[in-house]
């Protein structure tokens, strides 16, 4: 809630900070590249929430720990050698994307499609002033990640 607007839904609430702070893109290509990973992520999320809440958790995770390398060499791919994945510039969708690859790091701690150009990017968004001054803050809190019913991280560590 802010003066008159008030929203629900975090996606909602996520791109309304984004473009009150100008974090959409600026360049046409920067706003494709944004709606376009923006998309990705949702359906990366998808995926790996539903395999962490499917009571057939066990059996689905080597079917999605197989997908999962191609996937990861696809958001390196396109961030490419940029800083960020829409170009120079922070996004909101820079966000989202660290969000999903760092619980794929909790997830899968030792997977090499983790390191290079993926790597340096959450070291770099790690880096950010006030993201270091979070997560080294007793606020930080990254576990649990999914609510009790799921199968993986749904308790506090």
């Amino acid at each position: 809630m802010e003066g008159a607007t008030k929203l629900t839904q975090s996606n909602a609430i996520l791109r309304y900070i984004a473009r009150k702070h100008n974090m959409c893109g600026e360049t046409e290509e920067e706003i494709q590249r944004v709606d376009m990973l923006e998309n990705h992520i949702l359906d990366f999320r998808l995926g790996f929430a539903e395999l962490c809440y499917s009571p057939d958790f066990e059996k689905l995770k080597p079917g999605y720990l197989k997908e999962l390398p191609r996937r990861l060499r696809e958001l390196s791919w396109f961030l490419g050698s940029r800083p960020w994945f829409a170009g120079e510039k922070l996004t909101f969708v820079d966000f989202v994307a660290y969000d999903v690859l760092d619980q794929h790091r909790m997830f899968v701690p030792n997977s090499p499609e983790l390191s290079g150009s993926l790597s340096r990017f959450l070291e770099r968004f790690e880096a950010l002033e006030k993201i270091s001054a979070y997560l080294h803050s007793g606020r930080c809190m990254r576990t649990p990640i999914f609510w009790r019913t799921a199968r993986w991280c749904n308790t506090k560590e």
